[in-house]
């Protein structure tokens, strides 16, 4: 897959076949989009392209709002797309002028101008342009006075409900990593580095790691214990993750994420390291005792192992 900052690298491109979207999670119904996109492109011997934008609108448009988040870092994103097959990833600077752009304009200079589109593939609930005011018959209408093609793709169901971010993040908030990834079509992850921490776990006999998320707006699952996949360079290992305050040792309410890597014990400070979830075992719970949170990790570490 080629990556593109601008439109002028793709003036050579056949038969643009163009969808548009944030497609944050690159998930199951993003899928059913790039699927088609693909297909298209591969019966007009055209091109696939994904016209994606950066920052992320909210983050321009709602300065103040600190809560975004968003289910991939830019860098997980491109891998799925180039996963999932497309042949150039145009990322678009987003800003205030470009906000302000008119559906007309919006098309006139991104998929007529800046694209040549052929067709557009756009999902049930694409909007565009100022104030979101463009829809799919918006789009319908200009496709007439610019001379492209336009599709709509249906939302993909999982047991009667429709696949999107907004239910991904819902599940993820809950903890239920398991159905968040049935809607993903693989494990929700996140990435960090391992930092020095106070060293409690290891004078209780389970060393953890403690990760500092590289990507500030990373959706954070629900407080609580998971079973991991832990990558650390070119090794695969099982673990068991908290994310929380750690009420039993903790009075600062300051939210941590650590994992105890099993069967392992090397010096890991300043590693860059990826978690994927398996599944959700507990709630975070504030013990009585050292020896009472001892013997909950043991039972969290066979409740892991079963989930393997």
């Amino acid at each position: 897959m080629k990556i593109h900052t601008s439109f002028t690298s793709l003036t050579e491109t056949k038969n643009p076949i163009v969808t548009i979207g944030t497609f944050d999670g690159v998930h199951l119904g993003h899928l059913s989009i790039l699927d088609r996109l693909k297909n298209l492109a591969a019966a007009t011997g055209g091109e696939s392209i994904l016209l994606t934008f950066y920052p992320h609108p909210r983050m321009v448009l709602h300065p103040e709002d600190h809560n975004i988040e968003l289910l991939n870092t830019p860098e997980e994103k491109a891998k799925k797309l180039a996963e999932a097959g497309i042949e150039h990833l145009v990322i678009y600077p987003f800003s205030i002028d470009f906000s302000r752009l008119s559906p007309f304009e919006y098309v006139r200079d991104l998929l007529v101008t800046g694209l040549q589109a052929d067709t557009v593939v756009i999902g049930y609930d694409h909007r565009f342009g100022r104030n979101r005011e463009g829809s799919h018959q918006t789009l319908l209408e200009l496709s007439e006075t610019f001379g492209f093609r336009v599709e709509e793709i249906p939302p993909r169901m999982i047991d009667d409900m429709n696949v999107s971010s907004t239910k991904i993040r819902s599940a993820l908030h809950k903890g239920e990593v398991e159905e968040a990834s049935r809607y993903l079509g693989y494990n929700y992850e996140i990435s960090g580095t391992v930092v020095r921490g106070d060293a409690i776990g290891r004078t209780i006999g389970f060393p953890t790691a403690n990760i500092v998320c590289d990507y500030t707006f990373k959706l954070i699952p629900a407080n609580g214990i998971y079973a991991v996949w832990v990558y650390l360079g070119e090794k695969k290992l099982r673990g068991v993750l908290s994310i929380g305050v750690r009420p039993t040792i903790n009075n600062n309410n300051l939210r941590s994420v650590e994992v105890y890597i099993l069967e392992f014990n090397e010096d890991i400070y300043g590693d860059k390291i990826r978690l994927e979830f398996i599944g959700y075992i507990r709630p975070e719970l504030k013990f009585g005792s050292i020896d009472e949170l001892k013997h909950h990790i043991a039972k969290d570490i066979e409740s892991a192992l079963a989930l393997f």
